[in-house]
Parts: structure tokens; C-alpha cells; sequence
């Protein structure tokens, strides 16, 4: 009988994310708002499409299995070298790379329980074991316990997402310092930073690669260009040259290479999308003053709403998705009593706020 391998053959099946598409075919909806997913409402750069548009006849060719160009940007950016940037097909499978290279089976990665679970599909999924600790009441995350997590599983992988997701909340360069300086040497920090240029920037990392940190960057959000799939690794040299060994060489396709560098490049563009957002992040806070729903405090593309508890929670999102409104909501305490709302542009946060008005007061509070 053919079979997988043993550790595939023991992971219970199971999905991390359930798209949009999946929830219209099964409701039998035309449309959704979308505000689960946090993609940006803004869309891509014009400069980025405009690229993009003019390489399709290209489309034939594989693409640059260097990614030289925009690496030569990235590293200009980040005052690195070329060979301290690499580019791949999203955070997603930079995420991979880091498990697959630096977890050896039965092995211990640190993280928190409940933070964006890709990280933790694939420890499973290359024979390693997870081990979590819970986020603070408040939605933010205990660095001295993670550290501490650490510290006492000997973990190969430290594993953050800063800003957070699904919480939102942010750990400065100082903090940010001192989790690196207590975990045990042999453990690699991997940040995952897909929402930091929504953060505050004094208060965050400089932008440079630091010792024993891997950091995962993306053109997702604040780029907008999520459907194209490309994200990319600050670190050092020492850190990525193992992955070079294992990374499928054509997995980051030519239009997003194109894309992004032309993105890059449009730096008024995206100044305008994190002004909207930022703007869009207020409102989202006004209206919950306005209704009961306190936000969590946020550095990314979307506030959480404290429904005050998990059923709470779970009768406002399908509240808001019988009105055709896409939200998400985070799936373990004590995050669990909160709804995760993307920004959206002007239009889309008008009707988000009408849509939560009707159907708060149905809502047992």
C-alpha cells in the first residue's frame, strides 16, 4: 500500500486558511466585502502595474532565478550585501526554507500560541515540535516568556511576527534586542515583519541585516501585490547559504520580480497607502468606541474589535458575513474574543461601519 512518509502520515488533516471564494460557493453569495484576509484595499502601485502589464508578452520565459535585479534594490535599501537578500515566493515559502534548513526532526521551535500559523504547519510538517506560550490578556506578546521557552527546550527556532498577527500589537528595537540577547545562542530568530512598514519606523529595527536574526519582508501589504506571491529574507550571509541549497530555483514568477521592483520605486505611492491606513485604523477605533468594541492597539493594516468574549465574537462574525461583510477572528484565548478587521479604502470602511451599527445591537453583549 502506497503511503506518505511517517511524519506526513501522523498530521491530522486540517486547513489554515478557508478563502472567500470557498465561503461564496458555499453560501451561494455573488460578493463579499473583503476584511478578512488583510489584503490592501489600495491595490498595487500604477508604477507596478504598468510593469507588470508590459512584461506579459514575456510571460513565456522563466524569470530571473537571481532575482538580481531587485535584490541590487533591496540591498541598497537595507545596506546589505546582494548576498544578504533573498527572494522568495512570499513569506510563506521564506517560512519554509527557515524550518526545512534549521529544524532537525523532533526538534523544538518557540512561538505563540495563536500567532499566524503558517510557521507552525510547516515545523509539523518537516518533523519538528511546536512548543507555544499563551499572549498576554491585553493581546500583546510575552518576549520573557518566549525567551524563557527557549531557553528550556534548547529551541533550533524562535519564531515572531512583528508587528503581530492576528493581535496587532508591536515589540520595539529595544525589546526586540533583549529577546535575541536571552535566547540560547544556537537558536535562530525568525522575524516575521509582513506588517512593519505599518509601525511606527523610529521605533523599529534598523534597516540592516543583525546577527542571528532572519528577517521575512513582503510586497503583500503595503504593496498590495499579495496574488503575486513575493517576499523576501534579510539576514546574514551565513544564514541564508542554506536555504540557497534547498529553494526551488524558478519558484518566484518574472511579473512579481517586475512588479516589485517597479513598486519599489514608487515611494509616493506607497506613503499615500499608509496615511489612508493609519487614518482608516482611527476610525476603525472611534467606531468601537462608538459601539462598545474597544480595539486592541495596532502597528499593521487592521484592528481587532474586543467583543469581550468568544461567543461574543463568533455572533458578530456571523452576524457580519449573513450581510456579506468578510471578517476573521482569532482562534485561541484570549485572543478568541476579538474580530480582526482589514482597513479598508473609504468606501469600504463606510460600509463596514454601517454593516457593525446594524448588527451590534442583535448581538447578545
Amino acid at each position: 500500500m502506497i503511503r506518505p512518509n511517517s511524519t506526513i502520515d501522523a498530521i491530522p488533516a486540517g486547513e489554515p486558511f478557508i478563502g472567500p471564494e470557498r465561503i461564496m460557493r458555499e453560501r451561494g453569495l455573488e460578493g463579499l466585502l473583503r476584511l478578512g484576509a488583510n489584503e490592501s484595499a489600495f491595490g498595487p502601485s500604477p508604477h507596478a502595474i504598468a510593469a507588470m502589464s508590459a512584461e506579459l508578452p514575456h510571460l513565456a520565459w522563466y524569470g530571473d532565478p537571481d532575482s538580481h535585479a531587485l535584490r541590487e534594490a533591496l540591498a541598497e535599501r537595507w545596506r546589505a550585501s546582494l548576498d544578504e537578500i533573498l527572494v522568495t515566493s512570499g513569506i510563506d515559502e521564506l517560512l519554509g526554507l527557515v524550518a526545512r534548513c534549521y529544524l532537525a526532526s523532533g526538534e523544538a521551535a518557540v512561538t505563540a500560541a495563536g500567532t499566524y500559523p503558517t510557521f507552525a504547519y510547516h515545523v509539523v510538517g518537516y518533523g519538528g515540535r511546536l512548543e507555544s506560550v499563551a499572549y498576554r490578556e491585553d493581546g500583546t506578546i510575552d518576549l520573557g516568556a518566549l525567551a524563557a521557552a527557549a531557553q528550556r527546550c534548547n529551541a533550533a527556532i524562535c519564531y515572531l511576527a512583528n508587528p503581530d498577527n492576528p493581535s496587532g500589537s508591536f515589540a520595539d528595537a529595544e525589546a526586540i534586542a533583549r529577546l535575541r540577547a536571552t535566547l540560547p545562542e544556537r537558536t535562530l530568530l525568525l522575524l516575521d515583519e509582513a506588517y512593519a512598514e505599518f509601525a511606527e519606523p523610529a521605533a523599529g529595527l534598523e534597516p540592516r541585516p543583525l546577527p542571528g536574526i532572519v528577517r521575512a519582508r513582503t510586497f503583500s501589504k503595503l504593496y498590495g501585490m499579495a496574488g503575486a506571491r513575493i517576499g523576501y529574507a534579510v539576514a546574514p550571509q551565513t544564514l541564508l547559504m542554506p536555504m540557497l541549497k534547498v529553494r526551488l530555483q524558478y519558484g518566484v514568477n518574472r511579473n512579481a520580480q517586475v512588479g516589485a521592483l517597479a513598486a519599489l520605486g514608487d515611494e509616493a505611492f506607497a506613503r499615500d497607502v499608509l496615511d489612508r491606513t493609519v487614518r482608516g485604523r482611527a476610525a476603525y477605533a472611534a467606531l468601537g468606541r462608538e459601539l462598545g468594541l474597544p480595539t486592541l492597539p495596532s502597528a499593521t493594516n487592521f484592528v481587532c474589535f474586543d467583543c469581550s468574549s468568544r461567543e461574543r465574537a463568533d455572533e458578530l462574525l456571523e452576524a457580519l458575513l449573513q450581510r456579506g461583510v468578510w471578517t476573521r477572528k482569532p482562534g485561541l484565548a484570549p485572543l478568541d474574543r476579538c474580530v480582526r478587521v482589514s482597513v479598508g479604502d473609504e468606501a469600504a470602511q463606510a460600509r463596514f461601519a454601517a454593516e457593525l451599527r446594524a448588527v451590534c445591537s442583535r448581538v447578545t453583549a
